[in-house]
């Protein structure tokens, strides 16, 4: 094994080493495995909901987000949405619907290599799964904000609507529509994964930190020996 190559995956485990501590070398792992088969199966559950009241449906209209596509009353919404100058609902985060699914998968793969590399590296892998909540309620919002800011000035309302911000969580609303938002159980897998994998780190670092050490003494060690 090269020195660049075994810099950047770190030491293995000795045998005897794993079966006296099996615990410390398995919890890592373990925690890294449990994050990415949360993450895959929140692919399948919704990421976001918005409920919206308006006088003509009293008993309103519902909009469920998954990260690949939208479900519930879009037509609806759509129409009702017409009238103020907002663009349809599908024409928000084409490219990031088209690709989620793929992205999830990279991600899964990028934490699953995580667990076999002991070196600082690992963490570089799982930054996207890491990261991945925030990213979808950064681009939830852009989206929101880009459709409300940019209302169509020949709608039949748009001289009783001014551009405003979507209420991306909670209650908001304008006019006489009302919305209820909140975030849904997808997303708090994906929540949940990026936490297992910031603590499975925690033991990463405590397993793997004194055996990268003890390489580079022995490889220094080897290095000034005549």
């Amino acid at each position: 094994m090269s020195r660049l190559i075994q810099a950047i995956i770190g030491p293995r485990v000795p045998a005897d080493e794993l079966r006296s501590r099996p615990a410390r070398y398995l919890t890592p792992t373990f925690m890294f495995m449990v994050a990415r088969i949360l993450l895959l199966v929140s692919v399948f559950f919704p990421y976001w909901h918005m409920e919206l009241e308006a006088p003509q449906y009293p008993k309103g209209l519902y909009l469920t987000a998954y990260i690949n596509h939208l479900s519930g009353d879009v037509r609806e919404i759509d129409g009702l949405n017409h009238y103020i100058g907002m663009r349809p609902l599908g024409e928000a985060a084409k490219f990031e619907r088209s690709v989620a699914v793929w992205a999830v998968i990279a991600m899964f793969l990028l934490v699953e290599g995580a667990a076999f590399v002991h070196t600082r590296w690992a963490v570089v892998l799982a930054i996207p799964a890491i990261a991945f909540p925030a990213g979808f309620l950064i681009d939830l919002y852009f989206w929101m904000r880009t459709f409300g800011l940019n209302l169509d000035p020949d709608a039949p309302l748009s001289s009783s609507v001014k551009p405003f911000v979507p209420t991306v969580l909670g209650e908001g609303g304008i006019g006489q529509f009302k919305t209820y938002a909140d975030l849904g159980s997808g997303y708090w897998l994906a929540v949940a994964a990026a936490v297992l994998t910031i603590i499975g780190f925690i033991f990463h670092r405590r397993a793997y930190k004194p055996l990268f050490e003890r390489m580079h003494r022995e490889a220094s060690a080897k290095g000034g020996a005549p």
